[in-house]
Formats: structure tokens, C-alpha cells, sequence
């Protein structure tokens, strides 16, 4: 997860106080309010049944997110330097594979339930199995499957170990074929987010407008629907832009940075400041989706107050619920 030419031997060492210090104070404060965030909203979804696919979709991204949540404490030793070298083996042969191939679970289940509603809503009568809980689970699983295919091998491929490679940034201890397959797992797993991102604006913004239209032609609730589906397409949106986008601009050059000569010492040096710090935002992700949960997924909600005694607010969200059990389209603006 640091920097490293292609010949094995580290890069230019960074700025101490920057890795050392800065980011790992990041990362704490990250490790904190997501682990303590997720693990509720993991407790919360222990008693939410698994009545909707998205339900299903969205307890996959509770367990991704706490499953990255669990890797931050190594990243932060090992960049802090205030734990053994040893452990710097430990962080690039699992921890970062586990970071990373959680990421992107967490990003295929968001395509999913953008997927998910697409269908339910602009085209229903194509939906008969897409929205079973059974189809939806099966596709949980495949997903899982073909990331940790696509992951795992990197904790293997990282064999090029030695006493005093310890301390070697992570692409120095992978053999050859290593560095290829995580040249390889970068493109594939930054071509999972492109392809997701965009389909996500195709995907909502048709939801936007058959929701728009629906509520227009027949004249109710007009005003609260626009304004709840507005705000819940700029939800996840704004988070997949702030969260991800910048982080995957660099990763693609900064990879190659790794893994080509072609790369002079500062250019080296420079992305990997850029992907040191657009990757705190992506763990950031975390800490948002728990709150993507609460907002946009109305039996979590229920659920959460029911567990915390708590009184559901009267107004909006029993008109909402009252709506989502009549028809398919009240219960899309919950969460689409």
C-alpha cells in the first residue's frame, strides 16, 4: 500500500511528519466513528429481515464496511512506525488486500441496489426474479467470490520475503508475477468503480424522471417526492464523488508509477502523496454509509429507534411508510 519502483527497491522516502503522523491521526479518528457506526448499524440489521433485495444488498455493505473498518488499527501501526518492521509484512500480505477487496465489494453492492430499483421502477414488468430475496443472495455470494478470486492471490504473490525486507514498501516484496497480477487487480477493480459510478448516474437519473412523471401525472404528494428522491440520489452520489472519484483518478498512475522505470523519483514521490490522501477519503465510506442507511432505508430506521426506545417522528415517515406499503413507487423513494 506504499510506493515502490519496478526493480523492488523502495521510493524516495515522504515527508515523516505527513505519513508517519498526519494520516495515521486520519485513520484513527476514521477507525473510531466507522467501527463504532457499522458494528450498530451490523446489530441493527441482525433484526431486519431480509424481506427486499436491497435489504440484502445493503447488509453486504454493513459487513464489508466493518470487515475494512477491522483492517485500519494495522495500516495505522505500520505507518506510524511505533510497531515492529514485521508488521509491515503483515499490512501488505493481508490487512491491505482485505481493505481493499472490501472497498470494492461495498462499491459492487451500491451498483446493485442502483441496478435493483432501476428495474423495479422505470422497468417493472421486467422484474419477476431480479428482486427475489433468493436472486439476491445468490448474486451476494457470486460477488463476494469473484473479488476474493480477484484478491486473494496477492497475499500469495507477496513472497518475496527476507529479514531485511521488512520494512521494503509493499511492492518491493511481491515477485514478478505479483507486481503483474496487482497491476492487473488495479485495473480491474478501478474499471468495477468507473463502470458502477456511471451506470449509477444512468440508472438514477431514469429513476429521477419516471418518479417525476409518475407523481406529476397523478398529482400527489408531488413536491415531497421530488424533494425526498432529490435528496436521496445526491446522498449516494455525493458520496460516491467525494469518497471515491479523486481516489480513482490517481490509482491507475500511481500504480504504473510502481510498476514502470518510466517514472522519475518526484513523479513517483507526488502520487503517492495523491493516493496516500484521496485514499483517507475512500475509507472515509465507512462512516457515510451508516447514515446512508438511516436516511434512505425506512425499516432501519424503524428499526434502530424500536432498539434505541426511541419514538419514530410522526409526520413524514408514517405518511412515507403508509406509501411504501400501498404502492412501488412510494417504497422507491426510500432508498433509490
Amino acid at each position: 500500500i506504499t510506493a515502490g519502483n519496478s526493480s523492488g527497491a523502495p521510493s524516495p522516502a515522504p515527508c515523516p511528519l505527513i505519513t508517519t503522523t498526519f494520516i495515521p491521526l486520519l485513520y484513527c479518528l476514521i477507525f473510531l466513528v466507522g467501527l463504532s457506526l457499522n458494528a450498530l448499524a451490523a446489530w441493527v440489521f441482525l433484526h431486519v429481515p431480509s424481506t427486499k433485495s436491497f435489504i440484502v444488498y445493503l447488509k453486504n455493505i454493513a459487513v464489508a464496511d466493518l470487515l475494512m473498518s477491522l483492517t485500519f488499527p494495522f495500516k495505522i501501526l505500520a505507518d506510524s512506525e511505533i510497531a515492529p518492521p514485521e508488521l509491515n509484512l503483515f499490512v501488505c500480505r493481508y490487512s491491505a488486500v482485505v481493505f481493499y477487496m472490501n472497498m470494492y465489494i461495498g462499491i459492487s453492492f451500491f451498483g446493485l441496489i442502483g441496478f435493483d430499483r432501476y428495474y423495479k421502477i422505470v422497468k417493472p414488468l421486467f422484474t419477476s426474479f431480479v428482486h427475489t430475496v433468493s436472486y439476491s443472495k445468490v448474486v451476494s455470494v457470486i460477488i463476494w467470490l469473484l473479488l476474493m478470486a480477484v484478491s486473494f492471490p496477492n497475499m500469495f504473490l507477496t513472497n518475496e520475503i527476507t529479514k531485511d525486507s521488512y520494512s521494503t514498501k509493499c511492492i518491493g516484496l511481491k515477485s514478478e508475477l505479483g507486481r503483474q497480477w496487482h497491476k492487473a487487480t488495479t485495473y480491474v477493480c478501478t474499471g468495477i468503480f468507473w463502470i458502477v459510478f456511471f451506470l449509477l448516474i444512468i440508472f438514477y437519473t431514469s429513476i429521477s424522471k419516471k418518479i417525476y412523471s409518475s407523481y406529476k401525472k397523478f398529482r400527489r404528494n408531488s413536491e415531497l417526492a421530488k424533494r425526498k428522491t432529490s435528496r436521496n440520489i445526491f446522498t449516494i452520489m455525493f458520496v460516491f464523488v467525494i469518497c471515491f472519484v479523486p481516489y480513482h483518478l490517481c490509482r491507475t498512475p500511481y500504480t504504473m508509477s510502481q510498476t514502470s522505470s518510466h517514472f522519475s523519483c518526484q513523479s513517483q514521490k507526488s502520487l503517492f502523496y495523491a493516493k496516500e490522501f484521496t485514499l483517507v477519503l475512500s475509507a472515509a465510506n465507512v462512516c457515510l454509509d451508516p447514515i446512508i442507511y438511516f436516511f434512505l432505508c425506512l425499516p432501519f430506521r424503524e428499526k434502530l429507534y424500536q432498539k434505541l426506545h426511541l419514538k419514530l417522528k410522526a409526520s413524514s415517515d408514517v405518511e412515507i411508510s403508509k406509501s411504501r406499503r400501498s404502492n412501488t413507487l412510494g417504497e422507491s423513494i426510500n432508498i433509490v
